[in-house]
């Protein structure tokens, strides 16, 4: 296919986490506004006056220094963020928001204020305590924690206008953005795509972590010109899969499963457009807020929910993107040292090997993508396994 017009401008925003549309950003005056976790909606990150920034280390390869702090027996993720942190990589953040998902997240966004790793003054962290289950008790007390550490102390330190317009129009901003991330991911349903998975993870990335409004005019001329692009005259993979899991947030490895003969039709992880691209409805009788609590907590797939609701939403949500998007199997993963993933893992395998009837293939990784020998063995056996099964009519 002919190369995408703005894909290389999209993988060069990738490089460091303060790229050149966040420095635009912080010289019009914005707040940059950190957050690690879905938890944390976007969509009020990007109230007037701020804009979000979902935290990544990309090119992180050694985290020393933050082990010494941390351990190297946790999560690489939050290990590789606090390693970036120290070395001044987010200096350009106005405030972190937090959700005390497990203790290596909790400690590790309380280092950067016991390490004073953003020189600031006006900088702050807040941390919610985000629930476990997905009923109406438990969306009252999310609303209450986003209310109390969030809004709040976005009007008290820096004055941002949280009335129910500006609320609205934060709604309208996150459902124009999801709408294109959206029709574009849509064209990943077709039996002969016009875009690889790994186009797609880039174009997804940037939607997080650059500001919306200065990202968006570059995605709807890509939505645009995708809607013309010629695809390869034949599909050219073996096997069509749907990536499930934890942290993700580095595209090589989307293009690691593609190499070995499977596109990546479906993101259902942590950094994917499921969740995250969904449209927010307001309700009639709601409020913009409660509409956007009552979004991010229906919608959120988290490990660490433990009510039987959430837990059964977790496969079902899954089992629909497979048969939406025709994969013929699941790659799942999760992060090294991650205990709610680790778990979930291992029950969701059963699950969609012995109930559902999917074919699964789980694997663990660090967060930098080091070597891949063993992980490219995993895939391409198991690529093979799917192709093998198709061409016998699926037995």
């Amino acid at each position: 296919m002919k190369d995408l017009k703005h894909l290389i401008y999209f993988e060069n925003l990738l490089q460091e986490a303060q790229n050149e549309l966040v420095t635009k950003a912080v010289e019009d005056g914005k707040r940059a506004l950190g957050y690690n976790c879905y938890y944390i909606p976007e969509t009020l990150l990007n109230l007037p006056g701020c804009f979000s920034s979902r935290l990544r280390a990309p090119r992180c390869t050694s985290t020393d220094v933050a082990s010494y702090y941390m351990t190297n027996r946790t999560c690489p993720y939050v290990r590789s963020i606090l390693e970036r942190a120290i070395e001044g990589g987010y200096s350009y953040l106005d405030a972190l928001f937090g959700a005390e998902n497990c203790a290596a997240m909790e400690r590790m966004e309380e280092h950067f204020f016991l390490l004073d790793l953003v020189k600031k003054d006006s900088f702050f962290v807040t941390q919610i305590d985000p629930p476990m289950k997905g009923n109406k008790t438990n969306l009252d007390y999310y609303k209450a924690q986003l209310k109390l550490k969030v809004v709040d102390e976005l009007e008290k330190r820096f004055g941002v206008d949280v009335s129910e317009e500006a609320m609205r129009a934060a709604i309208a901003d996150h459902n124009e953005i999801s709408r294109v991330i959206t029709e574009i991911g849509e064209y990943r349903k077709l039996d002969n795509p016009p875009i690889t998975g790994y186009e797609f993870h880039v174009i997804q990335l940037v939607s997080q972590v650059c500001p919306h409004y200065l990202i968006l005019p570059y995605l709807q001329e890509t939505l645009e010109e995708i809607k013309t692009r010629e695809p390869e005259e034949k599909f050219p993979y073996r096997a069509r899969v749907a990536l499930v899991g934890s942290e993700i947030d580095d595209p090589d490895f989307t293009k690691l499963i593609e190499s070995c003969g499977a596109m990546v039709v479906a993101d259902r992880y942590c950094f994917g457009s499921f969740p995250s691209r969904e449209q927010i409805e307001i309700l009639p009788g709601e409020t913009a807020f409660d509409a956007i609590c009552r979004h991010y907590l229906h919608w959120n797939q988290c490990a660490r929910f433990m009510d039987g609701m959430k837990i059964d939403q977790r496969p079902s949500e899954v089992k629909r993107l497979v048969d939406e998007f025709k994969a013929d199997g699941v790659i799942y993963e999760n992060m090294k040292f991650c205990e709610f993933w680790s778990y979930e893992k291992v029950l969701a395998s059963h699950i969609f090997v012995n109930e559902l009837h999917i074919p699964t293939c789980t694997i663990e990784k660090e967060y930098a993508l080091g070597a891949v020998g063993q992980l490219r063995t995993r895939f391409q056996a198991f690529i093979e396994s799917l192709e093998i099964k198709n061409i016998q009519g699926g037995k």
